[in-house]
C-alpha cells in the first residue's frame, strides 16, 4: 500500500525537490570550481569533500523522486469527519497532560508536535475518535497510554 499524503505535503516534497535539483546542483558545481581553482585534484582534500557532498546530492534527489512516485495523495472526501487520519490536528492526554499534535510529515500549527503516521503514536491514533484511549510502545519499551481529547481537520485550499 502506497504511503499517504496530503496535497500540500506532496506540494512541500515537490518544492523540496525542485530546490535541490536547481540551487542544491549549483551550489555543488560553484564549489567544485572553485576547489578546481586550487589546482592539483589528487591532493585536493575541498574537491573531494565537494565530490562527496555531490554523491549525496544526487542520492537525496533519488530519494525525493522514489518517494514522490510511491505516495498517493488523499484529499477532503476520503476523510470521515472526526477520525483520526493524515493531516488531522489530535489533542491527546497522556499523564493529565494535554498534548497538540499533527499526523503528518510537517506541520504549521504552533506549539503542536509533527507525528508521522508511520511513528508508533501515530499509526495508533490513526482511525480512533474522540475518548478512544490508546497504549503505545515507546522505542525505549516504555508503555503509554493516551486518551483522544479531540481531533480536526482542515480542508486543504485549493
Amino acid at each position: 500500500m502506497a504511503k499517504q499524503i496530503t496535497r500540500s505535503e506532496y506540494e512541500k516534497l515537490e518544492k523540496e525537490l525542485e530546490y535541490l535539483k536547481n540551487q542544491g546542483r549549483e551550489e555543488i558545481a560553484q564549489k567544485l570550481q572553485e576547489a578546481r581553482s586550487h589546482g592539483d585534484l589528487s591532493e585536493n582534500a575541498e574537491y573531494d569533500e565537494a565530490r562527496n557532498d555531490q554523491a549525496k546530492l544526487e542520492e537525496d534527489i533519488a530519494q525525493r523522486e522514489k518517494e514522490l512516485d510511491s505516495v498517493e495523495i488523499v484529499d477532503d472526501n476520503f476523510f470521515k469527519k472526526g477520525v483520526v487520519h493524515i493531516g488531522s490536528t489530535v489533542v491527546v492526554e497522556d499523564d493529565g497532560e494535554e498534548i497538540i499534535c499533527f499526523i503528518g510529515s510537517s506541520t504549521d500549527i504552533p506549539g503542536a508536535i509533527a507525528v508521522t503516521d508511520d511513528s508508533p503514536v501515530g499509526s495508533a491514533l490513526l482511525g480512533k475518535k474522540k475518548g478512544d484511549k490508546i497504549k503505545v510502545q515507546t522505542p525505549s519499551g516504555k508503555t503509554i497510554t493516551m486518551k483522544v481529547v479531540s481531533t480536526q481537520y482542515k480542508k486543504e485550499s485549493k
